[in-house]
């Protein structure tokens, strides 16, 4: 991904920290357990080396990821958020005009989506069904199971 990440300030401190406990915890590890696994003899049919230096590989991956994903974060403040729509950081409550349960999702990027906390993703069916509808706006959502019809009931930060 070579987009454009949109975070808060606080997603965008648990990212760095994560970031820096792999590179100074989790690599250092790495580089220990590929060590002690050399140390056990033949590196031919030495699968504890085998499997050492593939851990060690996908970490360095998932560091070049993090680190690709940062370099492309822009900030986002509450302050500078228009709430006469639906966008990325707002809280909208709307109707599934289907069963008629009031649901509340905050919307969010990729990276601080979790459902269980009511946190979308915009680029999640419904985040991308609902983006851009203003107060009293159905938005029709194609998932999986179907379609689905959501009434927007408000926007809030």
């Amino acid at each position: 991904m070579s987009g454009i990440t949109y975070l808060t300030k606080e997603a965008l401190e648990k990212l760095k920290t994560e970031l820096q406990k792999m590179k100074s915890v989790d690599r250092p590890a790495a580089s220990r357990a590929i060590a002690e696994a050399r140390e056990k003899g033949d590196l031919k049919e030495n699968a504890e080396y085998d499997a050492a230096k593939e851990a060690q590989g996908h970490l360095e991956a998932k560091i070049q990821r993090l680190e690709a994903d940062l370099s492309n974060v822009r900030i986002l403040e509450e302050g500078n958020i228009d709430t006469s729509k639906v966008s990325i950081l707002t809280k909208v409550t709307v109707t599934n005009l289907l069963n008629k349960k009031q649901s509340t999702y905050h919307l969010v990027s990729e990276k601080e989506a979790d459902l269980k906390l009511g946190k979308i993703s915009v680029s999640s069916p419904i985040g991308k069904g609902l983006l851009g509808k203003q107060v009293g706006e159905v938005a029709d959502v194609i998932v999986p199971a179907g379609k689905l019809q959501f009434k927007v009931e408000s926007i809030t930060i």
